[in-house]
């Protein structure tokens, strides 16, 4: 697996927590289970799961809210998540058809594991995958949903064709799941901020990386755009953590931020497109108690290095995703091409405005 950073490239300003991934804001997992058929139907599909908390979600919530930058598209849950401000279940990024197929088989979970007291409202996100998968087989079933839940790990994250990326495109290449992160120090003291997307969006015009046109000016004769005509609908996924003491209308500031990253990218928010962000905080311990709880806070105008984070990790986490994908043959006989590496890198040496950022002013932290 390729990702940005292998080819010599950097963008942002901050630096990246050990994995460059979500999973390092501490006690964040990640899980994936990719299915790749030919019989009895092509299957190009899979799920991804993000564990707050090493698994103690359930009983430990985390401060959460979310952000709906263009509404054409699914994610369960949303309506307890802004009532009680509160993230108490794992999140599950999955293809369009599957919704309901996970998010049963995630509340059987909890049931055999004694969660269930807490909340039956797990938190399943969606994108199409219908270009490369044949939906209508509905592959995903509850065991694909365990095997995720049993693969969770703290360690490096599987990008580009994994779990529930396996079918997706992203800016007319081959996308995916990506993911990022990065490290601030505030006045309040040092936090992490790490992104994982679910990325399938976007036009090839549009696709940017650290600014440059990369999209314009890659030859689509050597690197074919997947369809014939330009597609009507498409979607991204972003999910937020991080391990700060944020409140619930912070977290719904900071998954506003990752609108930033996704526009530096080339998003743009289509008609038909579901860019769907949520952003949780693990800095304070919600578990059950009898009387008043005690919780922290950054203070507002502490908060600028965490939203450049945010943007910055997003942003990263969308290339990944793209660069990490491969070239994919699917259903129909229908093929998407990987964003052609080797050409990236010399567009970006080029470029004639590359690299120069000017130093981070001392107000920013």
């Amino acid at each position: 697996m390729t990702r940005l950073r292998d080819l010599g490239i950097t963008i942002g300003e901050f630096p990246t927590g050990p994995f460059n991934a979500i999973t390092d804001v501490k006690d964040v997992l990640v899980g994936h289970t990719t299915i790749i058929l030919e019989e009895p139907r092509i299957a190009r599909t899979g799920v991804t799961i993000i564990m707050p908390r090493r698994g103690d979600v359930w009983r430990n919530p985390a401060f959460a809210a979310y952000h709906s930058f263009n509404g054409c598209g699914e994610m369960t849950g949303l309506l307890w998540v802004e009532e009680s401000g509160q993230l108490s279940h794992p999140i599950a990024l999955t293809s369009t058809h599957h919704v309901g197929t996970v998010h049963e088989a995630l509340v059987a979970y909890a049931q055999e594991h004694g969660h269930t007291e807490h909340s039956s409202l797990p938190v399943v996100a969606e994108t199409w995958d219908g270009w490369l998968n044949d939906m209508d087989g509905f592959h995903l079933k509850a065991r694909h949903v365990y095997a995720a839940l049993g693969g969770l790990d703290g360690g490096p994250v599987a990008e580009g064709n994994v779990g529930g990326g396996t079918g997706m495109i992203c800016h007319e290449f081959k996308g995916g799941i990506g993911t990022s992160s990065r490290v601030v120090e505030t006045k309040s003291g040092a936090y992490t901020v790490g992104a994982l997307v679910q990325a399938n969006h976007g036009s090839r015009e549009d696709f940017r990386v650290g600014g440059v046109p990369v999209g314009r000016l890659i030859d689509p004769s050597e690197t074919p755009v997947p369809w014939p005509e330009p597609a009507e609908s498409s979607s991204i996924i972003i999910v937020v953590a991080t391990d700060a003491p944020l409140l619930p209308f912070q977290c719904r500031r900071l998954a506003k931020r990752a609108t930033v990253g996704f526009a530096r990218a080339g998003g743009v928010g289509h008609n038909g497109s579901g860019d769907i962000f949520l952003a949780f905080a693990t800095g304070n311990e919600l578990g059950e108690a009898s009387s008043l709880r005690s919780l922290h806070m950054v203070p507002n105008q502490h908060l600028n290095a965490m939203f450049v984070a945010a943007a910055e990790a997003v942003e990263e986490a969308i290339i990944n995703a793209v660069v990490a994908a491969e070239t994919m043959t699917g259903w129909q006989g229908r093929t998407v091409y990987g964003l052609p590496t080797e050409e990236l890198v010399q567009i970006m040496a080029d470029y004639p405005t590359v690299g120069r950022r000017l130093p981070r002013a001392p107000h920013h932290q």
